[in-house]
């Protein structure tokens, strides 16, 4: 399962720290072409492909700063990155569920229900190494 466009892809040690990191931080590149805020997002590995959504929505601050450029810098577990953020095609949304559950399963069944819900699938974005 991978995203729509063709880049550089991601190593094993950069996918298994990334998927084995609870927590990612993104920061979007403004239009100006500074990095805007970090924030700390959550993010799962589907084969080769790093994914991320917005548990609030369209509607959440650092989702919107990624429609400008849909280009940023991520970090986790070690590995700084710069990244393409692209749209995902609807297919892969079970497939993200799936993984977003089996991650972060531990976590109350409210949170996890609410990162796999309509609302938050809408947002689904592939972070491709740049």
């Amino acid at each position: 399962m991978t995203s729509t466009s063709a880049t550089s892809a991601w190593t094993s040690q950069e996918l298994d720290t990334i998927d084995h990191a609870e927590e990612l931080e993104i920061a979007s590149l403004r239009r100006g072409g500074e990095l805007g805020s970090r924030r700390t997002i959550w993010a799962v590995r589907v084969g080769d492909a790093i994914y991320v959504r917005s548990v609030n929505g369209p509607g959440s601050d650092w989702y919107r700063g990624t429609r400008a450029r849909q280009e940023g810098r991520i970090q986790a577990g070690g590995v700084s990155k710069d990244v393409t953020i692209v749209d995902a095609d609807d297919e892969v949304n079970d497939v993200v569920d799936t993984a977003y559950r089996a991650k972060y399963g531990h976590y109350a069944a409210y949170i996890v229900k609410a990162i796999t819900s309509p609302e938050a699938s809408s947002t689904t974005m592939c972070l491709e190494p740049r």
